[in-house]
């Protein structure tokens, strides 16, 4: 079997605060195996973002801290690259999930892509202008901008939020070599736009072949892109397994609780959410972090963490149940 592109094993991310040390990620593991669309799915504040800016090495630190782990990009651990040259091993991407914040109001579009261009296509020597200015044009094209060399004088106030995400689209496409994160790229758009958005990412990911992450509320955005789906809960991975598999037949109780609360065409009601909140990283539970709140909770939850057992071939569960 083929190393994978992406392995992250037993990251543990801590934050200092005023009231105390706050552990978010505790233990990660996720692979992202070459050519691969993974979806990663959970609750807000259960370390989705956190993990991917781990990645990215753009975690203010401090206040934060990697206490242990290793995050592998071709088998190379980018927790001991120095910061200023993390850019030349990573080829990593990410689109965040607010545009307004993502793009710095007081320069131009084309300035702002430019300066992505400028430093992505250096390979021992400098682009020309020409060249540059070619690939800003073409990844506006590429997003389907209208008008891409109007668009570039424009700044981030005058365009649609809609317009807005598909230059942070561009801006992550012109560097990406690696690996493309997209982080709740349709958050802040009304359902028509984000609906544009999402099949605009699903078509540029088919077209250029590219890895992808897609962190994303919308369940069914995860199902339509991703073969692989992840599932967090509290800073850990409670389950993964293939796309189909994990809609069809979820095993943790975190994960059959999650696809139940999310509502259906065919009606049958409202949907009811997951009863209890999730823990506080000051002070979170001994042993597994969802047992407050799991309706099939055992003693011995209360007093060990579970780690991922077997469920399947490509199945595996964070769950006393399933050891």
């Amino acid at each position: 079997m083929t190393s994978p592109l992406l392995e992250i094993r037993s990251l543990h991310q801590q934050f200092e605060t005023f009231k105390g040390l706050a552990t978010v990620l505790n233990g990660v593991d996720f692979v992202v195996q070459k050519g691969e669309e993974v979806g990663l799915i959970g609750e807000a504040g259960c370390g989705k973002t956190t993990t991917m800016k781990c990645i990215m090495r753009i975690l203010p630190m401090p206040p934060g801290k990697i206490s242990q782990g290793e995050i592998l990009l071709n088998g190379k651990d980018l927790l001991k690259v120095n910061l200023k040259r993390v850019h030349g091993v990573r080829g990593i991407s990410m689109i965040f999930q607010d545009p307004t914040a993502a793009l710095n109001p007081v320069f131009s579009i084309g300035q702002q892509l430019t300066d992505v261009a400028k430093y992505s296509l250096a390979s021992g020597q400098r682009p020309s202008k020409r060249e540059i200015q070619g690939s800003v044009i073409k990844v506006l094209q590429d997003v389907s901008m209208p008008d891409p060399e109007r668009i570039m004088k424009n700044y981030p106030f005058q365009l649609s939020g809609g317009m807005r995400q598909r230059i942070c689209i561009a801006k992550a496409l012109i560097g990406v070599r690696d690996l493309l994160i997209a982080d709740e790229p349709g958050t802040n758009l009304d359902v028509t736009i984000r609906d544009q958005i999402l099949r605009l990412l699903y078509t540029l990911v088919e077209n250029r072949a590219i890895p992808v992450i897609l962190i994303s509320h919308a369940i069914g955005a995860v199902r339509n892109l991703a073969n692989t789906v992840y599932v967090m809960y509290a800073g850990s991975m409670v389950e993964v397994a293939e796309t189909n598999e994990l809609f069809t037949s979820p095993k943790h109780p975190y994960t059959q609780l999650l696809l139940a609360a999310v509502p259906r065409l065919t009606g049958g009601g409202i949907a009811k959410g997951i009863t209890g909140r999730p823990p506080d990283y000051l002070k979170p539970p001994a042993g597994c972090r969802f047992h407050p709140r799991c309706p099939h909770a055992m003693q011995v939850c209360q007093e060990e963490a579970p780690v991922l057992f077997d469920a399947g071939d490509t199945h595996k569960v964070a769950c006393f149940l399933y050891r």
